[in-house]
């Protein structure tokens, strides 16, 4: 056992190393939800619809769920410092192609691009914190990477938009690359080597290990879980901002103020919640925060025209209970893989939720129509189907519990 002393320095090392992925997700999840409230500029300046607009936000999490699956075949078998690092400077380059594209097409290349390495690198994120940090302080952890999209969103979101209308679209990435580029060379330094594995794997046995873990009941229900709820979640998110200027009436340069209010109320409960899934169990807080997150959606998707505070206190209520769902779900299924397997497990995890958070997307694209002047039609539709997956969630929650005995 160690003494108080090693003790106090474990936990300092692990809030660094904490600090540091919780950083590395900051700068994937801003340059994912950059594009959410840009969608009203999107559609305005390349004259797209919200179908094809659904597209441009679908492709990113399309290849990340793609290039996911595949890079799940080596995700245990490099180091992951050095995985987390190649996916990190891929990812800085596909932002950079966002930066320099000068039309649709050229875009929506370069989101292939950067959701085909930030994908990989969200998965390196989640399985380092589950190799560093034990079990009995995970949720915490969780909650603090998890908390990524509320410091994206306050700090972000707001500053990409402000040097956005400053200058023009392309600057909000440039932005990000700058960013990425400076916690790159931090994590270059502070996160250690992790070795999964000290012997490779041949072509032949890496594919039956592969499917080993495909097979597993266990492993599968844990990616239908994380896969529903990012499918209900997408079936709003990409809308939101389009819906508060078309709908609600909301000017363009207000859309900042829902990320920056949202993000800081989130900031403060994603901690709660990864508090208490240590305190009172993982399972327990998931379904209390799923079951509150339906309130939000329903009140969200059907809100018509009304003051900015009660916008506001809709899309930061929304924000709050949507993303906290994932900080107990995350916990709950790093409960179910084995260690040598989470690299694997966890890239796989990601890419089948990104892919169907891609299928949410274009659904919901297909769903939504144009009504007049800018607004949106249907989106009560996409609500109702976001508050069935919710339910669907709990019971496979349920079931997971059951087997492993959580809270």
């Amino acid at each position: 056992m160690p003494n108080s002393t090693d003790q106090k320095a474990i936990l300092r090392r692990e809030r660094l190393y904490v600090i540091i992925l919780a950083a590395i997700q900051i700068v994937h999840i801003l340059d994912f939800v950059m594009i959410m409230p840009l969608g009203p500029r999107f559609m305005r300046v390349f004259n797209i619809s919200p179908s094809a607009f659904s597209t441009l936000v679908a492709a990113y999490t399309f290849s990340a769920g793609i290039v996911g699956f595949f890079g799940a075949l080596y995700a245990d078998h490099f180091d992951r410092k050095k995985f987390l690092l190649f996916n990190f400077v891929g990812f800085i380059v596909g932002t950079f192609m966002c930066a320099i594209a000068q039309n649709f097409a050229s875009l929506l290349t370069a989101r292939i691009v950067a959701g085909a390495f930030g994908g990989v690198l969200n998965a390196c994120v989640l399985a380092m914190v589950t190799d560093l940090i034990p079990f009995e302080r995970r949720g915490n952890a969780m909650g603090v990477v998890m908390s990524a999209f509320s410091i994206a969103s306050v700090l972000g979101v707001p500053t990409g938009l402000y040097i956005t209308q400053i200058l023009d679209w392309n600057a909000a990435f440039y932005f990000i690359c700058l960013v990425g580029l400076i916690f790159l060379i931090l994590s270059i330094f502070i996160l250690p080597s992790i070795q999964v594995r000290e012997t490779a794997l041949s072509v032949k046995d890496n594919l039956r290990n592969f499917k080993v873990i495909l097979m597993q009941p266990d492993y599968l229900q844990s990616f239908l879980l994380t896969s529903v709820l990012g499918f209900g979640i997408f079936m709003v998110v990409p809308f939101i901002s389009p819906y508060m200027v078309g709908n609600v009436g909301l000017k363009e340069s207000q859309l900042p103020l829902i990320y920056l209010c949202g993000g800081l109320c989130t900031i403060i409960t994603a901690r709660l919640i990864g508090k208490a899934c240590d305190r009172i169990g993982s399972y327990k807080v998931f379904r209390t925060v799923a079951l509150i997150s339906i309130i939000p959606v329903l009140l969200l998707t059907h809100l018509p025209p009304v003051p900015l505070f009660l916008a506001l206190a809709c899309t930061s209520f929304f924000m709050m209970t949507g993303s906290g769902r994932f900080i107990p779900a995350m916990t709950i299924i790093s409960a179910v893989v084995k260690p040598k397997e989470r690299g694997t497990f966890m890239s796989l995890e990601n890419a089948s939720r990104q892919l169907s958070s891609g299928v949410a997307s274009q659904i919901a694209g297909f769903i939504i129509g144009a009504g007049a002047a800018g607004s949106l039609t249907n989106y009560n539709k996409v609500g109702y189907i976001t508050v069935s997956t919710t339910l669907i969630a709990i019971t496979i929650a349920y079931k997971i519990r059951k087997k492993f005995n959580l809270k």
